[in-house]
C-alpha cells in the first residue's frame, strides 16, 4: 500500500474550551467573511477609478441587486460605507480600513500558494476562501516561509 493512501493516526481531542474555541474562531470568520468581500471589491472598484454601483458590486459578486442592496443597508448600519443617491457607494475610514487588512491576508495567502506552485487562477481563488480564516500567526509563518532562504 502506498504511504498516500494510509490512514493518517489521529491525534486524541483536545479539552473541551480549547476544542470548542477553533469551532468558535471559524464561525466567526464566516460571518465576517461577506463584509471583508463587500467592503475589499468597493475598494477595488473606487481604486480602479470607477464608482462602486450596486450593480457593478452584483456582478462582480455573482449575485442578484436585492441581495448587494441589503448587504450595503448593513455595511452602512455597520459603518463601513456611506451611499449616495445617484452617486455610488463610498467607503468609510473604519471600511477602508477593513478593505486593507482583508487586502493584505488575501495577497499573502495568495503569494504563498503560489510559491508552492499553485497555478495563478487557483491560487487567487483558493485566497478568497483561506484569507478569513488564516490566523495572524499562520500569515507570519506564511510570510517567513515565503522569504525563508531555500
Amino acid at each position: 500500500m502506498a504511504l498516500k493512501n494510509r490512514p493518517v493516526p489521529r491525534e486524541p481531542l483536545p479539552d473541551a474550551d480549547v476544542h470548542s474555541e477553533g469551532f468558535r474562531q471559524q464561525r466567526q470568520a464566516r460571518r465576517s467573511a461577506l463584509v471583508e468581500d463587500y467592503v475589499e471589491l468597493i475598494a477595488d472598484l473606487i481604486e480602479d477609478g470607477n464608482e462602486a454601483r450596486q450593480v457593478d458590486i452584483a456582478a462582480r459578486l455573482g449575485v442578484a441587486q436585492p441581495t448587494v442592496a441589503k448587504m450595503l443597508t448593513r455595511l452602512c448600519a455597520d459603518g463601513l460605507v456611506l451611499r449616495k443617491p445617484y452617486r455610488g457607494v463610498f467607503l468609510t475610514e473604519a471600511g477602508r480600513k477593513v478593505a486593507e487588512e482583508s487586502r493584505i491576508r488575501h495577497q499573502t495567502v495568495e503569494a504563498f500558494l503560489r510559491s508552492l506552485g499553485v497555478s495563478a487562477e487557483t491560487a487567487r481563488i483558493d485566497a478568497e476562501g483561506i484569507e478569513h480564516h488564516v490566523s495572524a500567526e499562520t500569515l507570519e509563518a506564511f510570510r517567513k516561509a515565503m522569504t525563508a532562504p531555500r
